[in-house]
């Protein structure tokens, strides 16, 4: 069977409310976020951080700066339809074009439900011997991305993304914070 990629339709968001979230895991999200901090990121090192809760995912929203993660930058989304790329939103930004790869990612693993995305070409080049790698250049936001993460993330759970960055998956934001500090050294 071949299969035939077809270009993506352009995201839909539909806000269900245009008020901040009041999941329980917010204020988890914004400890982990602000905690980046300690590891040395430069303002160039973009990232974006997911947490699933129960059928939603809560997300930073685009162009929010993790290191400053407040609940006001955080969007829950309520549901997410990938074949029509339809999302239904809660918050009061628009979530980060890489939310549909993060919704894939936590919906597709059981033992997901807290990824973290770096992009950072410095990050990549450092672990880019030592850690596995995804072999296509991939566009952000795609079902492509996201299977080719899915297939990566077999070998470990903590990958890269070809020449973009790092990626780190738990089943808590706790193990992704262990897991950035066996990788990255925490600026004192």
């Amino acid at each position: 069977m071949i299969e035939r990629i077809l270009p993506a339709p352009a995201l839909h968001t539909l806000f269900v409310s245009r008020e901040t979230s009041n999941c329980p895991l917010l204020s988890d999200m914004v400890t982990l976020g602000q905690s980046l901090q300690e590891f040395g990121l430069t303002d160039k090192d973009t990232g974006i951080l997911s947490l699933d809760y129960g059928k939603r995912l809560l997300i930073n929203a685009k162009n929010v700066d993790l290191k400053k993660l407040t609940q006001q930058g955080i969007v829950e989304i309520v549901d997410y339809d990938p074949l029509k790329n339809i999302m239904m939103v809660i918050g009061l930004n628009d979530p980060t074009l890489e939310t549909p790869t993060h919704w894939i990612i936590q919906k597709a693993r059981h033992d997901v439900n807290a990824v973290l995305q770096i992009n950072s070409t410095s990050l990549f080049e450092k672990f880019q011997d030592r850690l596995p790698t995804t072999e296509k250049d991939t566009q952000p936001g795609t079902l492509e991305r996201a299977k080719e993460i899915l297939r990566t993330l077999r070998n470990g759970k903590t990958i890269l993304i070809k020449n973009e960055g790092i990626v780190f998956v738990g089943i808590n934001g706790k193990e992704i914070h262990d897991a950035l500090n066996r990788y990255l050294e925490v600026q004192k």
